[in-house]
């Protein structure tokens, strides 16, 4: 029988860095999102199905003009494509508690094969007795894939935000 897993959203973060001027790195956050895992039992997550909403207007870089930027047609255009997606469509361990999961990730209106690498750090009873494992889940993407194609470009020829959003999220599920 599956064990089923609910995101525990208040010990979970999803964060995002990106390039701007070529020279330095902006890091932001979402800070809605929802996900879920279904496993094979309390320690076994290979085949498991992991399902994964972000809510596209808590986009996060601490700086509110470039947020409203964001959550503009110009990249998310959150008020007509509110939610980002990931599906997965396999799961496979390859090593000592580590994960490839390869699945569907749509931002806007287009889907495209992604592969994120997942570290499973571990399970744990917490003081109020709920069962609980951890992961720290990385990948990159490409944000032109995805239609998020604004960009300008410097008088000196350097571009201002970079193509690749490496993704990185700590993220903590509670065993139904």
């Amino acid at each position: 029988m599956a064990t089923k897993w609910v995101l525990d959203p208040t010990h979970s973060e999803v964060n995002f860095k990106v390039k701007h001027l070529v020279i330095s790195t902006v890091s932001g956050r979402f800070r809605s999102f929802d996900g879920t895992v279904e496993s094979n039992d309390d320690s076994d997550f290979e085949s498991a199905k992991v399902a994964f909403s972000i809510d596209a207007a808590s986009i996060d870089t601490n700086q509110q003009q470039r947020d409203d930027h964001l959550r503009s047609g110009d990249f998310f255009d959150a008020e007509t494509y509110s939610s980002i997606s990931f599906v997965s469509t396999s799961v496979k361990s390859v090593g000592d508690n580590e994960y490839i999961i390869e699945g569907d990730l749509t931002i806007k209106d287009v889907t495209k094969k992604v592969e994120l690498k997942a570290e499973y750090g571990g399970s744990v009873t917490d003081a109020y007795g709920n069962f609980k494992v951890g992961f720290e889940v990385t990948g990159k993407i490409n944000r032109k894939d995805f239609g998020l194609e604004w960009n300008a470009v410097t008088e000196a020829g350097s571009v201002v935000v970079g193509d690749r959003i490496n993704i990185q999220a700590s993220v903590q599920f509670v065993k139904q």
